[in-house]
């Protein structure tokens, strides 16, 4: 077993970081694999504990509700993309090659790392394409940015953005291309397994090569290179 990545995560986020003991590690394996199979509408922790030969109440130790939960889940995602970015990018100068090994990142996170074992990114991406925007898209967003909980995102877009006005200076929606790169990477894998008529790509078994031939495109035109 490889050295395990530790995600730095807002402290508002759980009540005691799961990622700190065996017990926290395997909700954070089984909610990934029950996120993944239910769907966040259906997962509860009763339902949690069942999968984990648990109790709720060791559950509740760890988070005050399954909305929380799925922050987590999807801030450590973000979190991990930016890690990507980092590694992927060090000792690379040229912007336009930052933003293609960016894009890269978005789409290939799904990619299993062995340094995080209780961790299945296969099954936190297919989590983050059909359930990461309910962890936002929510009633208590305004109040949840104010603690801070977004902050993870926030700078991975930041720091994409910065690459884009490294491309082009003049451009002058560097953060809404960012954050719409990021959320295309997700949502059009979303539309081509499940409603093809609103996207022009295709997937099969887990191949995105398609999501990220559609992404530089658009990067490029907008941002006015040639790729």
């Amino acid at each position: 077993m490889g050295i395990e990545i530790k995600i730095a995560l807002n402290e508002g986020l759980y009540l005691k970081d799961p990622q700190d003991s065996v017990l926290g590690r395997n909700i954070i394996k089984h909610s990934i694999i029950l996120l993944s199979d239910l769907g966040f509408e259906a997962f509860n922790f009763k339902k949690l504990a069942q999968e984990m030969n648990s109790t709720e109440a060791s559950i509740y130790r760890y988070f005050e509700n399954k909305h929380l939960l799925l922050l987590y889940l999807v801030s450590w995602y973000w979190e991990w993309v930016a890690y990507l970015i980092r590694i992927n990018t060090t000792n690379i100068d040229d912007p336009k090659r930052k933003l293609e090994i960016i894009i890269n990142s978005f789409v290939s996170a799904s990619v299993d790392n062995p340094t995080t074992d209780y961790v299945d990114e296969s099954k936190l991406h297919s989590v983050i394409i059909a359930e990461g925007i309910k962890a936002y898209h929510t009633k208590e967003v305004d109040n949840e940015n104010g603690k801070g909980f977004f902050k993870n995102y926030k700078q991975l877009i930041n720091n994409v953005a910065g690459v884009i006005m490294e491309i082009n200076p003049t451009f002058e929606y560097p953060y809404a291309l960012a954050s719409n790169l990021f959320e295309m990477s997700n949502n059009h894998i979303y539309f081509a397994k499940h409603l093809p008529r609103l996207t022009d790509i295709q997937v099969s078994e887990n191949k995105y090569s398609e999501v990220e031939k559609m992404l530089n495109y658009f990067a490029s035109k907008l941002l006015d290179y040639e790729i």
